[in-house]
């Protein structure tokens, strides 16, 4: 079970030592435009579309994805 999901919409405000080893972090809005390399770290696929982006796919959650994250996570944070 995922403990926290961190929605981070810019990373340069998001500080990654809050993190445990069972959060989530996905990137949306202006997030997007640094993606990650860490494990457990994603990217929104459609803000990454509509800003012309070329993100692996295997580091893409679409918002149903997302959604589905939500539900199953113990809290949700939006950074």
């Amino acid at each position: 079970m995922v403990n926290t999901l961190w929605l981070v919409r810019k990373l340069g405000d998001f500080s990654s030592e809050l993190l445990s080893d069972e959060d989530i972090v996905i990137l949306i809005q202006d997030g997007v435009l640094r993606w990650p390399t860490r494990k457990g770290w994603f990217v929104c696929r459609e803000d990454a579309i509509a800003r012309g982006l070329k993100v692996p796919e295997e580091i893409m959650k679409s918002y149903d994805e997302i959604i589905e994250l939500m539900e199953r996570c113990r809290r949700v944070v939006v950074w």
